[in-house]
């Protein structure tokens, strides 16, 4: 779903996802809609520990440092970048309005999101997006973001200094949103919930019909599961980290996950799908006759051992994990088992790489 915070650029860029563990830079070729697309240039790489927390850039010289190891290792063909926002300082409604023009809208904006939002408009950047006629006569459903600027002037600032070119921001659910539909036949009447799982941050998007009926982000995740392991094993953080994966990395063979780690993981993913669930089952209740009928799980916690299965057995609902390179065509230079390792967590910046903003 197109709907940017600021800029207008050019139809190719990079989809640049600065998480808080790792920021992962990718450029496509789409063939057309429904015709795949290929792999232009990959990059990821680690960002130190605690240069971002909940949101915040607390190290933003290690951030750009990152973002252009990230970049160097992709070889890309652009310094257009596309990046996206989540967290408590961003706001998405799906509000119901007076039926009017865009440029109406445009012009009233202002005044219709101080209702709506629990921020100063003066200390945001909005945008918006009309869907729909509501069903009152007379009504339209417009899709309302706010993004705080002190926020955006952050991933600006970085992104910048990096040596690139922001050419939009959008928020990361609707990013992951994009990647399933690049990826995946259209639902029909199902209404999928895209959950996507980071390192302190989960994006939920519950789409119906192609429209988002309900965005949240809930401040839980990966590292969660990475501290427990850390307090119950005493080890480092990275080697919680790999614990977390199941022992996964060159001694895999060797490893054999601790009684004290499997009890860790259960009890954060009983926490995580707890603050889950209970969104989705606000979603179920404000919804009228719309029910969830699948679960797709990206990011790089949706990798954590067991946490689909626990997902299914608490919610009932059928759980998977999204591809966002389900649809790629084949690519020369890129190994299958490194993209096979990525997938899950490249859904934002797929979803980011697949933009194409008019001049």
């Amino acid at each position: 779903m197109d709907l940017s915070i600021f800029g207008i650029g050019k139809p190719s860029l990079i989809g640049l996802d600065i998480g808080s563990s790792t920021i992962k830079a990718i450029e496509l070729n789409l063939k057309g809609k429904d015709k795949g697309f290929e792999l232009m240039g990959l990059g990821v790489a680690k960002l130190p520990a605690e240069a971002i927390v909940q949101g915040a850039f607390l190290n933003s010289g290690e951030i750009v440092d990152t973002i252009r190891e990230a970049i160097d290792a992709g070889g890309f063909t652009t310094k257009d970048v596309a990046v996206a926002v989540s967290g408590h300082s961003v706001i998405v409604k799906k509000v119901s309005l007076p039926a009017m023009n865009r440029e109406e809208l445009e012009d009233q904006i202002q005044w219709e999101a101080e209702q709506y939002i629990p921020f100063d408009v003066n200390e945001v950047h909005l945008d918006f997006q009309i869907l729909e006629s509501s069903e009152g006569e007379g009504q339209m459903d417009v899709l309302l973001v706010a993004a705080k600027k002190d926020l955006v002037d952050d991933y600006y600032q970085v992104i910048t200094e990096a040596g690139l070119n922001p050419v939009a921001i959008d928020v990361a659910a609707f990013a992951v949103e994009n990647a399933y539909e690049h990826n995946y036949e259209e639902p029909g009447d199902d209404v999928i919930a895209l959950v996507n799982i980071g390192a302190q941050v989960v994006n939920i998007n519950v789409v119906e019909q192609g429209v988002p009926a309900f965005t949240r982000d809930i401040t839980t995740g990966g590292n969660q599961y990475t501290e427990e392991i850390q307090k119950a094993l005493s080890v480092s953080f990275e080697e919680a980290e790999r614990l977390k994966l199941g022992g996964s990395g060159e001694d895999a063979e060797q490893d054999v996950v601790p009684q004290e780690v499997e009890h860790a993981l259960r009890s954060v993913t009983d926490i995580v799908i707890g603050e889950i669930a209970r969104s989705l089952d606000f979603y179920t209740a404000t919804a009228a006759d719309s029910r969830i009928s699948h679960v797709l799980l990206s990011g790089g916690g949706a990798k954590i051992v067991g946490l689909g299965a626990a997902f299914t057995e608490r919610t009932g609902l059928s759980v998977g994990i999204l591809d966002p390179l389900a649809r790629m065509l084949p690519s020369k230079g890129f190994e299958p088992e490194m993209l096979a390792e990525l997938s899950p967590s490249l859904g934002v910046g797929v979803g980011l790489a697949t933009r194409r903003i008019a001049l």
